[in-house]
This record gives structure tokens, sequence and C-alpha cells, in this order.
């Protein structure tokens, strides 16, 4: 018998697996609304003949087994970052060394990192877009009454998605594992009745039907391998939301539900294809019998509707860590739980993917043609993936050089063999992702550099604290009862706030803290870590406080957790002061013009340290500066 610890822990496992079920497995669950169908495309002249179908179930297969069972679930999902995954947690990884080699490569990974991260963001647009409508699409087989309402439910339907945003995954979230084991279920048992019918078609595991297909058709057959990375476009999606339920759970799903599901209902499909060739436009959803294709339609486009839930939240979450990481702008980021801190909402991001997944399916009208657009970005960054997990193989799990090379070459092959057969695409709305991520990362970069351009523009007037101590020592400065924490980019010298506190006040409080919020490029820290306090005579204190990218920097939050040994506050009696710096754009070294007055817009839409921070309004003091750029 098991006891009542191994039953709470089972109990746990198979509540996270339920949770990872609904959200972690939305995207890849989906495929198969679209995936086969846009194999036999009539623009990539392949024709559903037996060894065609053969050929596509091969590769499809063993994109599912490479791609996401091998490289994802077993070798990039052991390269978490304390528990947390996502392409700019393994940017975090890769540590440069100190020489110029090596801070020269380091700026490369971080580049494609960035780029990669980018990237996500036109899949955030594309995937509600095409989901949504692939589903919806599904009305045309019931009845063609609905043809022409097609572009304007998927529109409804996407408008009320985005805006249930605002009550938080918290509020949905419970449904979305049984809804999804529900879809996984239909998966299988659709599947299954056709296979029975045609069983042979499970031949088509045998990868040599895969090398047939390529050798028979050639250009054509390279270019169905666009279609054919539908299948493991949420790849990316297991990795990035690692964090929320653990390797475990997410492995435990994947090999026992929802692989065998996808593979059945695939192979379903192909042996459909066998015996109705026709039915290649919606094969899906004419697996079903006639009586099912309208409760078919509702569940996959709940099913959609959840897969596309998982993406809007995994931008959110990639949106605060960069900003935690000094990549973008300070938003404003709403939590939407009290328990969770991973459930935020973010208002600009959401509207911005809410009015670009509506204005692609105006566009595009099809989901065939939003297919074109899907798959540029998803591959670029898996590629990535691919390069930034090497340097980790081999700088932190030491692995030989014959290991690197051994998995890593044959996966690159893979992921440019995908993104060839995608880039391809770009003039028939590839170009969409590529210029979201490219306009992303100018932002990013932009953002990133103008911080250390005007950080060292501060440090240039910047009092040494020495003779700030041999000031207060001489008492030629009044000092004032109470405690004013003055924030401070720089660990040296004095901050521009207190100078310009002193010159317009006249006053230095009786105990003085020159405060440093560091971000970490690890998730989350000890309370051991987060503290380094120096005192620097005279009532003046150096407090140095760090917090890791998925941590809200709450600052009287940390504040109340310092250990009284160290420095005890009173809340009441403590003042903040913040400096509110003017951009004068220049034509010093450092920047383009372009980019430089690009940083001046962005610092002017930057939600306010203090609410970023976590301040009390009636607390807080800022002191405005000019700086020139």
């Amino acid at each position: 018998m098991q006891s009542a610890p191994q039953r709470q822990s089972r109990r746990y496992l198979l509540t996270l697996s339920l949770g990872a079920l609904g959200v972690v497995y939305g995207d890849i669950g989906t495929s198969p609304l679209y995936a086969l169908r846009e194999c036999f495309h009539s623009q990539h002249g392949v024709p559903p003949t037996p060894a065609n179908i053969y050929g596509i179930l091969s590769l499809i297969f063993w994109s599912l087994v490479i791609v996401i069972s091998i490289k994802y679930l077993i070798f990039v999902m052991r390269a978490d970052n304390r528990g947390e995954g996502g392409i700019l947690a393994l940017m975090s990884l890769v540590r440069a060394r100190g020489d110029g080699r090596t801070s020269t490569r380091r700026g490369v990974l971080i580049a494609l990192g960035l780029f990669g991260s980018a990237l996500l963001y036109g899949d955030g647009m594309i995937t509600p877009a095409i989901s949504v409508l692939s589903a919806i699409e599904g009305l045309d087989i019931a009845t063609p009454m609905f043809k022409p309402y097609i572009v304007y439910i998927t529109i409804f339907v996407l408008i009320i998605l985005f805006f249930m945003q605002r009550l938080g995954t918290a509020k949905v979230g419970a449904a979305f594992g049984p809804v999804m084991l529900v879809w996984f279920a239909v998966l299988a048992i659709l599947g299954i009745q056709h296979i029975v019918r045609e069983p042979h078609v499970l031949y088509a595991v045998w990868p040599g039907y895969a090398v047939e297909f390529f050798v028979r058709n050639q250009l054509q057959g390279f270019l169905v391998l666009g279609a054919v990375f539908l299948c493991v476009t949420g790849g990316e999606a297991l990795y990035a939301d690692m964090g929320h339920f653990g390797v475990k759970p997410i492995r435990m799903v994947w090999f026992s539900l929802v692989f065998p599901s996808l593979l059945l209902n695939y192979f379903g499909q192909g042996a459909m294809l066998l015996h109705t060739p026709s039915a290649v436009n919606h094969p899906f959803f004419e697996m079903a019998p006639k009586w099912a294709v309208l409760p078919l339609v509702a569940l996959s486009a709940v099913a959609t509707v959840i897969a596309s839930q998982a993406v809007i939240s995994g931008a959110f979450s990639l949106t605060r860590q960069a900003v935690q990481l000094g990549y973008i702008p300070r938003i404003e980021i709403q939590h939407t739980s009290a328990r969770e801190i991973g459930q935020i909402y973010i208002p600009s991001i959401n509207w911005m993917l809410m009015f670009s997944a509506i204005g692609l399916v105006v566009a595009f009208k099809e989901s065939s043609a939003l297919a074109a657009a899907y798959g540029v970005a998803v591959t670029a960054t898996m590629g990535i993936t691919t390069l930034l997990l090497a340097v980790v193989e081999r700088e932190r799990w030491r692995w030989k050089m014959i290991g690197i090379l051994g998995f890593t070459i044959p996966v690159l092959i893979i992921d440019f063999a995908f993104f060839g057969a995608n880039i391809v695409k770009v003039f028939d709305g590839g170009w969409f992702p590529l210029v979201v991520g490219l306009f992303a990362f100018t932002l990013m970069t932009t953002w990133r550099t103008g911080r250390e351009i005007l950080t060292r523009r501060l440090q240039e007037q910047t009092l040494g604290i020495d003779d700030f101590l041999r000031d207060l020592a001489r008492n030629t400065i009044p000092r004032v009862p109470g405690t004013a924490i003055f924030m401070s980019r720089s660990m040296d010298g004095v901050p521009t706030t207190m100078l310009h506190n002193i010159k317009h006040n006249k006053v230095v409080h009786k105990r003085v803290i020159l405060l440093t919020m560091s971000n970490e490029e690890t998730p989350h820290l000890d309370i051991g870590e987060r503290y380094d306090l120096t005192d620097l005579g005279q009532g003046v204190y150096r407090l140095v406080v760090r917090f890791g990218f998925m941590e809200e920097p709450n600052i009287p939050e940390f504040l109340e957790k310092l250990p009284s040994d160290k420095l005890s506050l009173q809340p009441m009696s403590t003042s903040y002061f913040l400096g509110r710096e003017t951009l004068v754009v220049t034509r010093q070294p450092g920047m383009a013009i372009w980019r430089e007055k690009l940083f001046a817009w962005m610092m002017r839409n930057a939600s306010s340290a203090s609410g970023f921070f976590c301040l009390p309004t009636n607390q807080v003091i800022e002191l405005g500066a000019q700086i020139e750029i």
C-alpha cells in the first residue's frame, strides 16, 4: 500500500499533468486541423497518391520523434535556469569568459537569442489567427451557408479571446485540462476508426518512405517540409512553460497521451485519404461522421482558443522577462492572481496581438493562405535554440566535442531544412513574422544600448563617494530626521538625484540609503543571495538588492524582508527619491541619430519607475535632469 505522502505526491503530479495538458500542449495539439491538409495543398504540386501519403506520414512521424520527443523533451528541457525555460532563460545560461574573443562571441549569442525571442511575437500574432480560423472553417463542411460568415465569426471569437485576458488564466485555466483531455481523446478515436479500415498505413513509420518521397518529388518534396513543420510548431511552448509545471509532468503527458493521440489522428487522416482522396481539402473534419461535424467544430474552436491562450500568455511572460532583463522599457503589468506570480496581464501587448491577429484574418481570409506566414519565425527560433544549446553543452555540461557535434549537426540540418522550406514563402506572407521580429529586435537592442549610454553619461556627472562623505563629516550640509532612499543605476559614487536634492533643498537626511536594484540572469534568488549592504559611514549606506527575471521588483516588500540585524527601516518615515531624465539627442558617439530619437521616445513612453518598483506614491519625490546622449 502507498503511504499518504506518496498518494499526495501522485495526486499533485496528476494535477500538474492535467494543467500541462491544457496549457502546454494547446498549440501542437491543434496542428492536426491544418498540418496534413497543407502538405497536399495545390501550391506544392504533390497529389494525394498512396506513395505521397506514406511519405508525408513518415515525415510527420519522424519530425515528432526527433524534434519534439528527442530534441525538446529529452535534451533542451535539461537546460533549465533554476527550473525556468524559454529562449531568454537559455540565453542567460551562456556565459562569457572575459577575453575579447569570448566577449565578442557572447555578443553574437545574445543577439541571436534576442532575435529568436523577438520572432516569437510574430508567432503570437499568427497562432490565434490560423488556429481559430482553421477551426471555424469546419463550418463549411457542415453546411455551405456559413461560408460567407467564416471571417466574421473568426473575428468575433478572437475579440472574445483577447477580452478574456484581463480576467487572468486563473479564472478559466481550471477548464483547460479537461477540455484538452477530451480533445486528445477525440483525436485518437477519429484516427483509430480509419486506421482499422486501412491498417497498412502504419507501415509509414519506416523512414524509407520519407526518403523515397524526396527522391520522387525532388524540389516539390523539399518545399512540402514547410507544411510538415506545422506539426511541430508547439515545441518552443514546451520549453517556455517548463517553469510552470516542471519537466516530469510535461514529459509524462507527452509520451502517455499527446504523442500517441497525434500519431493516431495523423495516420487516421492518411488512411482516410488512401480510400477517399477527394477529402484532401479538409481531411480533419471529413474524418467525422456528418452528424458529428458541428460538435467537432465547436470542440475545435474551444481547443484553438486554449491553444491561442497559451501563446498569448507566453507573450506576456516573454515581455516581463525582457523588461526585467533590461531589453524592453517598463510597461504596465497587471497581476491576475494573488497566489501565482506567473499569471499576468499586459494590456499593451494584449491589444497589439489582438489587432494584429484580426488584421491577419482580414488580409489572408483563409487558413491556407495564413500557413504561408506561419513557420518562418518558429523555424528560425528553433535553430537559434539548437545553437545556444550547443554552447550550454560545452560550457556548462562539459560535453566532449564529439558528443556536441554528434547531437547538434543532425538537429541543425533538420532545423535548417525546415527553415529553408519556409523561407521560400517569404513573399507569400512569410515576410510578416520577419518584419515583426526585426522591429522587436531593433526596439530591444536600441533600449539596451541606450540605457548603457545613459548610464555612462550619468556616471560622468557623478560625485565620488569619498568627497561627499568628507563634506558630511565637516557638517557643511544640514541634516534632517528620517530616511531617504536614492535610487541609483550605479554601485559607485553619489547618484545625481541626491546631488540635485542637495542643490535645491540644501539638506541631507539623517540616514541615507543609496539603493541599486540589480536584475540577475536567474529566475529566482534565495534570501541569502538577495542583499548586499555596505555601511559607508556618516549615516550613509549602499544597498544592492538583487532579484530574478521572473520576480516582481517590489522594493517595499524586499526592504521589509531585509534582515533586521543589517538595517532596520521605518516605512512611514522613509522617502524615495527618483530621477526623471529628459534626453537631448546629440551627435556624440554612441548610436545613430534615428536610434537616439527612438530611445528618447521609448524613455518618454515608459511607465513610471515608482509604479514599476511598487513604491508608495505619497512617499516618492522625482527630480528631473536633462541629459545629452
